[in-house]
């Protein structure tokens, strides 16, 4: 009961919290104008995931003693710094290359403070040792989950709502890892996430800015290391349910790079925006990554108690799923230019 009550009052709170937010957002300017290439065509107040950051920090600080206090300290302290950037970026545009400065320099001190991973154990194949190339890994698993989350926050609902699933998935899964501060971390999330999606489902009232998606992707990459796993069960369940945030960037990046393309330039080819642009609500499209992240979270589950059966769906289902709706998307994106290219001729004709 307890745990109903803590999690609705997150909720709660988060709701009202970005309500005011958004007054000041308002107040103050802090506002998305529409570009060329984005999803929403009306300017609209941003950083409404202040009150995930803030509650979550919050309730870590609670709780910070249910684990190491080194790592628990170092995720909030590093978690807070992130954030605040994060926050100034929202409002005043700062240099992308002050930016990735900050985050270099947390993946550094969170290595220092939190360790790395030494072990992976991959379903089908088994623990890999990582050794000193572990160091590096983790560099980049830090580093990339924070741009990545970034990225993912292009539609209505869809970080907020990957977030939710992702939280309520660590929630169940962090029974494998003992550790008490990472369930309710991760019950924070998951309950603010939702207070914060009331204001940004379909349609979205405001968006959730860098201060929160920068904090949960960083939040998601160190949620392992914080809980101080030595089995790699913590690192493959971090990956798992992060594999949408994952696939779509990393997918789109190797794309873009293989065509030579700008890797820095504004684009809309991340699958959720090739979905949109294809006629799918944004609503749609975030509901189907929330059922992709919670699938992901049950195979996981299966998994980690030794299912084989859910190792074979993760090696080989996940990534064909993936592939299915790239080609679904494909094929859409070719059938309404090959209808635009119809249509224009017919008006040359007359």
């Amino acid at each position: 009961m307890a745990l109903i009550i803590g999690f609705l009052l997150l909720t709660i709170l988060s709701y009202i919290s970005v309500i005011c937010i958004r007054r000041l957002a308002l107040r103050r300017q802090i506002i998305d104008q529409p570009k060329e290439r984005s999803s929403h065509s009306i300017p609209m107040p941003r950083g409404g995931g202040l009150a995930i950051v803030v509650l979550v920090l919050l309730t870590s600080l609670w709780f910070a003693y249910q684990t190491e206090l080194s790592r628990s300290l170092t995720y909030i302290v590093l978690g807070a710094v992130l954030a605040w950037v994060g926050w100034r970026d929202d409002i005043y545009s700062l240099s992308p290359s002050f930016r990735f400065l900050v985050q270099g320099l947390i993946a550094i001190i969170s290595i220092l403070l939190m360790g790395y991973f030494r072990v992976v154990r991959i379903p089908m194949i088994g623990d890999v040792n990582l050794d000193v190339i572990g160091i590096v890994i983790t560099f980049l698993w830090i580093i990339g989950m924070i741009n990545a989350y970034n990225f993912m926050d292009g539609i209505d609902g869809l970080a907020g709502g990957v977030a939710l699933s992702a939280g309520l998935c660590w929630m169940v899964l962090s029974s494998n890892v003992r550790n008490p501060f990472v369930f309710w971390v991760a019950l924070s999330i998951a309950a603010s996430s939702l207070g914060y999606l009331g204001h940004n489902w379909p349609p979205a009232k405001i968006f959730m800015g860098d201060v929160a998606s920068t904090f949960l992707g960083y939040s998601f990459a160190v949620l392992p290391l914080v809980a101080a796993d030595q089995s790699g069960d913590a690192l493959t369940i971090g990956t798992l349910l992060m594999w949408t945030v994952i696939i779509d960037p990393g997918a789109t990046f190797i794309g873009r790079l293989l065509r030579r393309e700008n890797i820095f330039s504004r684009h809309r080819f991340h699958l959720f925006q090739r979905l949109v642009m294809s006629g799918y609500k944004q609503g749609a499209v975030s509901f189907l990554y929330i059922l992709l992240t919670l699938l992901a979270g049950y195979l996981t589950y299966m998994w980690s108690h030794g299912n084989q059966i859910a190792s074979l769906f993760i090696f080989l289902g996940l990534p064909l799923i993936w592939i299915l709706l790239s080609l679904h998307a494909a094929r859409l994106r070719d059938a309404a230019s090959a209808s635009s290219e119809q249509i224009g001729s017919l008006a040359d004709d007359n």
